[in-house]
């Protein structure tokens, strides 16, 4: 069965991003940039991969999920298929369709990722945010890969938007970067 790993960035006090949306709040960290063109090339966003000098293939998924409001900064800059290199979905109740034929537009996550965990893959799936999307789907995370930046946001979008729901997960794997900034992996006890 495959795995659904939550892949995201995150601010010393739980935050993937501003209250608006706006992930700028995180720098640009050059180990960070790093580890993830030589660990994980495949969540580098296709627009993107020539300039940090990415050409390696998938290490760990062939699929993104994610919520509209991490797809709508893509298709704000007029990009409406971020990762191409990769099948996406998108889940969303108010975009309609579509914008590009190379992104599906789901309304149903649960039911998505059990059937894509159900396929005959060596690949994983990367949940890319946001945080309601990921907070919805909790019961389905089978792995965690934080990268903790060294900023407080003190408001923002959290990690998980969800009720209270304990859920353990145990550490797998972590490195401090010299920016201050670290890696974290966890899975699913």
């Amino acid at each position: 069965m495959r795995a659904l790993t939550y892949f995201v960035g995150i601010t010393i006090d739980g935050f993937i991003a501003a209250p608006d949306g706006d992930v700028s709040l995180f720098p640009m960290l050059d180990d960070i940039l790093g580890f993830m063109a030589q660990d994980y090339p495949e969540t580098i966003p296709t627009h993107l991969r020539e300039q940090f000098a990415v050409d390696a293939a998938n290490k760990h998924f062939d699929t993104v999920i994610q919520g509209r409001s991490t797809y709508e900064p893509a298709l704000a800059a007029g990009i409406t298929s971020p990762y191409a290199h990769l099948r996406q979905y998108v889940v969303s109740r108010t975009l309609g369709g579509s914008p590009d034929p190379a992104v599906e537009v789901i309304t149903e996550p649960i039911a998505k990722v059990r059937q894509l965990k159900a396929e005959d893959s060596t690949f994983g799936i990367w949940l890319a945010g946001g945080g309601k999307l990921a907070g919805a789907l909790l019961p389905e995370i089978d792995e965690l890969v934080i990268k903790h930046y060294p900023v407080v946001a003190g408001h923002g979008t959290p990690m998980f938007d969800t009720g209270f729901e304990p859920t353990a997960f145990e550490l797998a794997d972590r490195k401090w970067y010299p920016s201050g900034a670290a890696v974290s992996r966890y899975r699913r006890c």
